[in-house]
């Protein structure tokens, strides 16, 4: 801790970590020890963030993470696409296909941004809040790819048809984004993708992800 920051703010925040990374939620004697301070701390603490729906407490007293941490999570998906945006633009107009920023939304790929080319005479519509599971189409391909990656970094996923036939798709996932976990892409109307797209594909990820950190 330094001068700046904020101890109880600190804690807080520790506090509603640990709780996100267990199923079962943690008491009060749990979160006590693995903060190392006193449980009266710790129940000022709760207190505090019950107040504002962060935490909520079970009839056993085990305490979880409250609905209103998905209220602030919705409002990460706008800044998101902003940042993502321009990378977006270059990508569909340089491809001349659609392009979208994918992201995870528990067991399915939710397109958050996307962007049609302006110069081709058709593309695939593609709209954003379109949802998919995770094993189909590039975008969640590519996702799953990373999460299995070891220390070889993950390329760039081809698909074809199996979202909507008669589209292929090319997607690389975003790395190094501390909490976001999804993919660029593009979907195009064609029987396979050409060679230049998924090199480009993975360029315009890195874009987006240097955007984002």
């Amino acid at each position: 801790m330094t001068a700046e920051t904020s101890q109880t703010l600190d804690r807080g925040l520790r506090v509603l970590k640990l709780l996100a990374d267990t199923d079962h939620g943690l008491t009060v004697t749990e979160l006590s020890n693995k903060l190392g301070v006193n449980r009266t701390v710790v129940y000022r603490l709760l207190a505090t963030l019950e107040q504002h729906a962060l935490v909520r407490r079970d009839l056993g007293g085990r305490a979880r993470v409250g609905l209103g941490v998905l209220r602030l999570g919705r409002q990460v998906h706008p800044l998101v696409r902003e940042a993502a945006l321009p990378a977006l633009r270059a990508l569909a107009e340089d491809i001349g296909a659609t392009a979208h920023l994918t992201l995870v939304d528990g067991t399915e790929a939710l397109a958050v941004a996307v962007v049609e080319p302006t110069w081709t005479d058709y593309h695939v519509a593609y709209r954003a809040g379109f949802r998919h599971p995770l094993d189909r189409g590039a975008a969640g391909r590519a996702i799953l790819s990373a999460r299995q990656a070891s220390a070889e970094e993950p390329g760039y996923t081809l698909t074809h048809g199996e979202l909507e036939a008669g589209a292929s798709g090319a997607a690389a996932p975003l790395l190094g984004v501390t909490g976001v976990e999804g993919s660029v892409g593009v979907v195009m109307l064609a029987d396979s993708v050409p060679e230049r797209v998924g090199p480009r594909v993975v360029d315009a990820a890195r874009e987006v992800a240097d955007a984002l950190r």
